[in-house]
């Protein structure tokens, strides 16, 4: 149906995201849920993904995004997020990236109060980039206000290759299992990274059949989608709370970032377990030290429980454009994944 595709990548803390404006197959849903839900499985756009996605031109830890129309005309667009592994149902440093470009593309104008909101649908629900930008027009930094977030389950009992631990559990946008790197004898550091896949990936099989993942009401949101494995690093002088965390999710992924929705969900879990006040913000490292910072701005609640909007703050910064090929001759087409 098509041999070329353009591209617009970014990073988000050393994240990839690779923005898809036009896809050039059909997406059908009348909402990005929807057409997540049509996109899984053997479709022209998971064609695509694959393609962009796998090796040669991409890699196993590579993530991006292809544009669709909003659910509705109270957001400026939606977007499909993408991973080797497939479609998933949120993506902080995905939504920094896109406010950011928003901006730069002049899909949205920015405002000239120097703060504008680019309002985006996505598949766990409706999300905002708060790009805010100086007097040169350059973009300072992006907000990524969340939906709705809370600690679904604590002390869940699981077992790994380096012992028994605990996890809980928290909602981001996606399920996470979060873990105190320190109880399975880790650090989170490069030097430490197959040992951290290895104990991720072990977490969120062990609870694959555990009710407490299901979603209350959609059971296209439900399941693990990636294991938070974090050191708490103690509070800094002026009060902020400081922690590091590597996510891996999907099947082994690693997020380079700090994790923009598992951020959000570290944001929920802290505070309602005691550990993060409301007015408290959190100062969140990845492996390869960028960082995030993050806050609740609004007090709620979903399915009748307590729950926080969490804002996660980052920036994003363009990489590249590229314009893919696919040579019909080429027998690696869609491509590979080596690891």
């Amino acid at each position: 149906m098509w041999n070329a595709v353009e591209t617009i990548d970014y990073h988000t803390g050393g994240e990839p995201f690779r923005i898809v404006a036009e896809p050039p197959v059909p997406i059908p849903g009348s909402t990005v849920a929807e057409r997540r839900a049509n996109a899984i499985g053997d479709t022209p756009l998971d064609l695509l993904r694959r393609v962009l996605c796998f090796e040669p031109r991409g890699h196993a830890d590579m993530y991006g995004g292809f544009i669709t129309p909003p659910d509705d005309d109270g957001a400026h667009f939606g977007v499909l997020f993408w991973h080797k592994d497939g479609f998933s149902t949120a993506c902080g440093h995905g939504t920094i990236a896109l406010g950011a470009w928003a901006i730069e593309s002049g899909l949205v104008p920015a405002d000239s109060s120097g703060v504008t909101d680019v309002v985006i649908d996505v598949p766990s629900g409706r999300v905002t980039a708060r790009v805010h930008t100086g007097a040169d027009g350059r973009i300072q930094q992006v907000d990524f206000v969340n939906v709705p977030s809370r600690l679904v389950a604590e002390d869940l009992d699981v077992v790994t290759h380096r012992g028994p631990t605990t996890v809980d559990l928290a909602w981001g946008g996606a399920l996470y299992a979060c873990l105190d790197a320190s109880t399975v004898g880790l650090t989170v550091t490069p030097e430490n990274l197959t040992e951290l896949i290895a104990v991720g990936r072990e977490v969120k099989a062990a609870l694959a059949n555990d009710p407490r993942i299901e979603h209350p009401t959609d059971p296209r949101l439900s399941g693990v989608y990636g294991t938070i494995i974090y050191d708490n690093l103690g509070a800094l002088p002026g009060g902020e709370r400081h922690q590091r965390n590597v996510t891996i999710f999907a099947d082994g992924q690693v997020d380079r970032s700090p994790c923009g929705s598992g951020t959000a969900a570290r944001v929920a879990a802290l505070h309602a377990t005691g550990q993060l006040a409301e007015d408290q913000v959190l100062v969140h490292d990845s492996i390869v030290d960028s960082r995030f910072r993050a806050r609740i701005v609004e007090r709620t609640t979903e399915f009748g429980l307590p729950a926080v909007v969490p804002l996660v703050s980052g920036n994003a910064y363009r990489v590249g454009r590229c314009i893919f090929e696919v040579d019909p001759r080429d027998p690696m087409t869609p491509g590979f994944v080596l690891r």
